[in-house]
């Protein structure tokens, strides 16, 4: 009996040890320049220093899958770990004519746009090893389109919990309602991935989120 108790308590400690400790997969989503790597760079910046990706005007500058392991994000005194993973902008069409307007070379862009629409099949193939999913979309821009819509149909498929984020709420076009109107099934988050601006009400919801998971 004594030798029960003991082995009981030893595994009460060993469960409290490794308790919250899942590192749980946390996908970044949207259309291109919506400020997916902003929001993935400014949440590893303020946890582990360091920034995730490159941004760029240039639509497209993630046409590759991008990961940063053990993100351990904290908010009021909770702790969670996560793998960020930051996925290459969905697009139902990609042509290479529009990044000559940006001054490219019709050869780098036709090249950019070959790994673009490579990096969109791989970001639909990620969707089946995510727990969360943050969609985010630019609150300048009409929500009621078919890249959206493509990737709302994907997680509802899966059964993935969804969060979306209102982008750029720092432009005078932003409008974060229209968003909201779109997409009535869900929370959104209006932020600011540039300045930091409401980060704390999505942490919030991340936390909440990630029960789900």
């Amino acid at each position: 009996m004594a030798i029960k108790g003991f082995t009981n308590f030893f595994k009460r400690i060993f469960l409290n040890m490794f308790k919250g400790k899942k590192e749980l997969k946390l996908g970044f989503y949207g259309p291109p320049n919506a400020g997916k790597t902003s929001l993935a760079n400014r949440i590893c910046k303020d946890f582990t220093g360091e920034e995730m990706g490159t941004v760029s005007k240039i639509p497209h500058e993630t046409r590759t899958v991008q990961f940063k392991e053990k993100v351990e994000i904290e908010y009021k005194g909770k702790k969670m770990l996560f793998k960020m993973i930051d996925t290459p902008g969905i697009a139902t069409k990609i042509d290479y004519e529009d990044f000559l307007k940006y001054r490219m070379k019709k050869k780098d862009a036709m090249e950019r746009a070959k790994e673009a629409t490579q990096g969109v099949v791989e970001s639909i193939k990620w969707l089946d090893d995510m727990d969360v999913v943050v969609i985010v979309l630019d609150a300048t821009e009409n929500p009621y389109n078919q890249v959206n819509l493509t990737i709302i149909g994907n997680l509802v498929a899966r059964k993935i919990p969804v969060l979306i984020v209102a982008n750029k709420i720092d432009l005078r076009k932003s409008s974060i309602k229209k968003i909201e109107a779109a997409f009535p099934e869900y929370e959104v988050i209006g932020i600011s991935a540039k300045y930091g601006k409401n980060l704390e009400e999505f942490y919030e919801s991340i936390f909440k989120l990630a029960k789900q998971a």
